[in-house]
């Protein structure tokens, strides 16, 4: 007859809903958040739109996802990718020149 200390007791218990199959981002020494490494090759916009540098709960519970790359359209009708690290300035800037008339229409400034 064995201890009883020697069983293991398993409760049933939640999914650690954050418990990852990956390794971190910190565990395989990277310098920067998967999502914010600009690939070595030429992508296009629509490559660059499917890009996810956040995709997870924050502190509230909630789930965020984030793109690494934020589409615009620029005043010529061409669509722009801006990456969300390296072009956070130019994404400013297209926030306070975008304009919306009463119709719901785009005015450039």
């Amino acid at each position: 007859m064995s201890n009883q200390s020697d069983r293991e007791i398993r409760q049933p218990v939640s999914q650690d809903w954050h418990a990852q199959e990956e390794p971190t981002a910190k565990e395989r020494n990277l310098t920067a958040n998967p999502g914010d490494v600009i690939a070595d090759k030429p992508q296009t916009v629509e490559e660059k739109a499917q890009q996810v540098a956040v995709d997870a709960p924050d502190i509230t519970g909630d789930h965020i996802k984030v793109p690494t790359y934020f589409v615009v359209d620029e005043p010529d009708g061409e669509k722009k990718a801006l990456h969300h690290v390296k072009d956070a300035e130019e994404i400013s800037d297209v926030i306070r020149q975008a304009r919306v008339d009463e119709d719901g229409n785009r005015i450039w400034s």
